[in-house]
């Protein structure tokens, strides 16, 4: 056994980690569901990566990473707001992140989507057409590499936009260039509150109408939408709604065991920052979907859910921070850092609890090595 101190409310509490659930790698693709995993960057351990800096990357380290996730059965979303986009990954790096990814999805058959976005433009208000001529830059590039994309939300966009016909225009000019299915992203505030009346309304109703109108207008490019409203409710109305060619990707970090699971009007598909810290534990309650059994998917993937609140929790756009602390417990990477400095976003207690809850829910993948790392950070801030 491998004991680890927490934080607790009273002080320190000395707590013995559980064994390594005996998950298994699938042996063929899965099938029940399609599921991609938001992945981080892993930053060089002497490089200056300190707020501001352009991101100076640990391209090995960063592109095992998403083997690890390949290996698991897992698709992989790069480029997304989980790779610190618009936080640290400045675009510069970003192309060079596709391009480096894209060229390992292919050398495994991996599934691989990447984010296209208009943030390499430097000036924070542009026209309408800028948007579209800067969207298109990003989507022909993605495609260039060969990559999935998904067509993420612009805060030029929702700078530009005066209501939601400017977002129909928009999107449809971008979509009329894409030469293969895309997939759509609404992000919500609790993510970017640039973002709050993204697709023209801060109205729920209004926004998911154009929404949806943006996808039937465009179905023959369209093939699905990640929605990241941290709202189950909200998610399963615009799913219910969707043309029979679109699929609804829940990138709802608080509440997707339901979501992926479904209901007898249908279920989503993933695309979740979360899957990224919960590979095997992903991978494995979808095997367990596709060998018919859902209790078994409940019993593996439920509790990684009070996990995932807890990393996901406000300010929620920090949740990259506990994506990186558990890549580092379980060995992905040397050190505890991220590029622009995130891994100082969350506090000891903060990080104390992601220990105990990824102990309780089976998400640590080496116990003794995360007690390790995680009392030797303990000891670095005085606390032994």
């Amino acid at each position: 056994m491998s004991s680890a101190l927490f934080v607790g409310k009273n002080g320190l509490i000395r707590h013995e980690l559980r064994e390594a659930p005996a998950y298994t790698k699938p042996s063929a693709p899965l099938q029940s569901r399609t599921a991609y995993a938001a992945a981080h960057v892993v930053p060089k351990q002497l490089g200056d990566n300190v707020p501001g800096a352009p991101a100076d990357i640990d391209w090995d380290t960063t592109l095992q990473y998403r083997h690890h996730l390949w290996s698991w059965g897992l698709g992989v979303a790069d480029a997304m707001d989980t790779a610190q986009r618009n936080m640290g990954l400045d675009p510069v790096a970003t192309r060079e992140l596709i391009k480096r990814s894209a060229a390992e999805a292919r050398s495994v058959n991996g599934a691989l989507v990447v984010g296209v976005n208009t943030d390499h433009i430097e000036d924070e208000v542009i026209s309408l057409d800028a948007v579209v001529d800067a969207y298109t830059s990003q989507l022909h590039f993605a495609e260039e590499q060969g990559a999935g994309v998904v067509l993420m939300a612009s805060r030029h966009l929702a700078r530009a936009a005066a209501d939601a016909d400017d977002y129909r225009r928009v999107y449809s000019k971008v979509l009329s260039r894409a030469s293969r299915p895309v997939i759509l992203h609404w992000l919500g505030a609790a993510f970017d509150p640039l973002l709050d009346a993204y697709f023209g309304s801060k109205h729920f109703q209004e926004a998911a109408t154009t929404a949806l109108d943006i996808v039937a207008d465009n179905a023959g490019v369209v093939s699905g939408i990640k929605m990241s409203l941290l709202d189950a409710r909200k998610e399963i109305h615009v799913r219910e709604l969707l043309p029979a060619t679109a699929t609804m990707f829940t990138g709802d970090d608080f509440n997707y065991v339901d979501l992926i699971a479904g209901d007898a009007n249908g279920h989503s598909d993933a695309l979740l920052g979360a899957f990224a810290a919960l590979g095997p534990s992903a991978s494995a309650a979808l095997q367990a979907l596709d060998a018919g059994d859902p209790d078994s998917y409940r019993r593996i993937l439920g509790p990684t859910e009070e996990l995932s609140r807890k990393i996901f929790e406000s300010p929620t756009y920090h949740y990259k921070t506990g994506v990186a602390f558990l890549s580092w417990l379980n060995g992905h990477q040397a050190a505890f850092s991220m590029i622009g400095g995130l891994h100082a976003a969350r506090s000891l207690p903060h990080l104390s609890e992601l220990v105990r809850l990824a102990d309780a829910a089976g998400a640590l993948e080496q116990p003794q090595l995360a007690a390790e790392r995680w009392n030797s950070l303990l000891s670095l801030n005085g606390i032994n």
